[in-house]
């Protein structure tokens, strides 16, 4: 697991290229990432499928409450079949555009 700080947004990339492993090792330091937009690589998975996206839905529920982004990157996804409560980007540049974006509305007040 490679962490990676850029302003109000941390990028966790998943080096193992197993994304169940990394989940729990994830889930195990999520305390210290809490606090920050959150940007989760799971590129490096070449036999990603969304059913091991979906593993992220309560964490991606649980950190969106705290009004913090929480974007995936994955680019071997049907990104229409993916829960719309989630946030599942191609590219890490994309993932920074939509919490760009989400700080916005934030600020606005939506």
């Amino acid at each position: 697991m490679k962490v990676e700080h850029k302003g109000h947004t941390t990028i966790v990339k998943d080096t193992i290229g197993n994304t169940e492993d990394f989940l729990k090792k994830f889930e195990h330091e999520y305390g210290s990432f809490k606090n920050s937009n959150l940007i989760i690589d799971l590129s490096h998975d070449k036999e990603i499928t969304l059913a091991k996206v979906k593993l992220f839905s309560e964490l991606s529920k649980k950190h969106r409450k705290q009004k913090k982004s929480f974007v995936l990157v994955a680019d071997n996804i049907d990104f229409n079949s993916v829960p719309s409560k989630m946030t599942l980007v191609p590219t890490v540049l994309e993932a920074h555009d939509i919490i760009e974006m989400e700080e916005i509305e934030r600020d606005l007040g939506f």
